[in-house]
């Protein structure tokens, strides 16, 4: 829950006061941060600004890109439409809590081996959204994974890459659970 603060505005020279800010308690890769954020502050400034978690990209600032996605209990949203304090009590994922670079999450390495990034900007976000859709259990064919991954642009065109990756993935995933 926010509880907000507020500050007088200053006196002389009419200078206004600072935007009211609260308490905000964020279970994000495990760890529990609390910041002091104003209330309309989205959930990806409050990770990349407040949490100092900058593997989460801000690309469009829209929703509209995917650069941004990261996972809230497991699902995938665009943290750039999200507000931090809709979020307490739940369990966010970044880029950064998959994997570690001594102990690489299967899709990071997926990554790396497919050749499925350029420049990197997309590819948190194309993680997290493969991520996603594997927890989701919605996507087994490419076709479903086109689908599934269309709300996350890539500007290189690293396409082919990153299908061969996250189906790669899926279906170790597949083939696990057969077992």
């Amino acid at each position: 829950m926010i509880q907000q603060s507020t500050t007088s505005a200053a006196g002389a020279g009419g200078v206004a006061a600072p935007p009211p800010t609260g308490t905000v308690r964020l279970t994000i890769n495990g760890q529990q941060h609390t910041l002091q954020i104003a209330p309309w502050t989205t959930l990806l400034d409050a990770l990349r600004e407040y949490a100092h978690l900058t593997g989460t990209k801000k690309g469009c600032d829209h929703g509209q890109c995917g650069a941004c996605t990261v996972l809230v209990n497991g699902k995938r949203i665009n943290s750039c439409l999200s507000l931090a304090v809709m979020h307490e009590d739940h369990d966010i994922t970044t880029i950064e809590g998959l994997g570690s670079q001594e102990n690489l999450h299967p899709l990071q390495q997926a990554f790396i081996d497919h050749d499925a990034f350029q420049c990197g900007y997309c590819t948190p976000g194309q993680i997290c959204s493969a991520q996603g859709l594997i927890n989701e259990g919605r996507a087994h064919t490419e076709e479903e994974i086109k689908e599934h991954m269309s709300g996350n642009l890539c500007r290189c065109g690293a396409y082919a890459g990153i299908l061969n990756a996250v189906k790669e993935v899926v279906d170790s995933k597949s083939s696990e659970s057969r077992r």
